[in-house]
């Protein structure tokens, strides 16, 4: 499975030549799609129309199977919700051994049902950039402890795009989360057998 990162809070996560694309709405921010024919297409939260001729765009709460990968939408409180309203999608991700969380932006808080259903996750994407827009780096911190994932990776910081509310830069954010990055690299290849007990943190760099 290979994890590449393109700025705001789009990903694209490849296996068994499938690619899934999580947010992408890169072209609203000044930067380029990435999305392609026969992509899977999820959304964590409102969003530009899915493409046309994606196999599959899911952007809210379920479970589904589509090439070899098993997908859990969670319901969850987007940061600028009010209490008691879920208006964005948690998704687990389960690729054969290993388990991906994308959260989104999301109120930093989850429920011990919400917990339940993420169960134990290997690869945990999660933004940074606070200012009223996402998660900053203190609502960030709380998730990782709850969730404790075996990969910490960061989005959705001061990375180049033009976004309408100005996110921290990434330096910020780690001082906040006090981890240092394992490696930075343009792609990562997420093997279980290089995941340990103990959180670690990767920065995935925009091509």
């Amino acid at each position: 499975m290979d994890l590449q990162f393109y700025g705001a809070n789009t990903i694209v996560l490849t296996v068994k030549g499938n690619r899934v694309v999580f947010d992408d709405n890169l072209a609203d921010l000044g930067g380029k799609s990435v999305a392609k024919a026969g992509d899977i297409q999820l959304f964590t939260g409102p969003h530009a129309p899915a493409r046309a001729d994606a196999k599959i765009s899911f952007d809210s709460p379920g479970e589904y199977e589509v090439a070899d990968v098993s997908i859990t939408g969670i319901p969850a409180r987007a940061h600028i919700d009010e209490a008691g309203q879920h208006n964005a999608t948690i998704f687990r991700l389960q690729v054969a051994d290993t388990s991906v969380a994308v959260v989104g932006h999301v109120y930093p808080e989850l429920s011990d049902a919400q917990l339940e259903l993420l169960n134990i996750i290997d690869v945990l994407f999660i933004p940074v950039g606070g200012n009223g827009y996402t998660l900053d780096p203190v609502g960030a911190l709380k998730l990782i402890k709850k969730i404790e994932p075996k990969l910490v990776i960061p989005t959705h910081y001061d990375d180049g795009l033009n976004y309408p509310v100005p996110q921290q830069p990434l330096e910020e954010a780690l001082k906040v989360l006090a981890m240092e990055p394992k490696e930075t690299t343009s792609k990562l290849r997420v093997k279980p057998a290089d995941l340990t007990d103990t959180t670690q943190l990767v920065v995935l760099q925009r091509p």
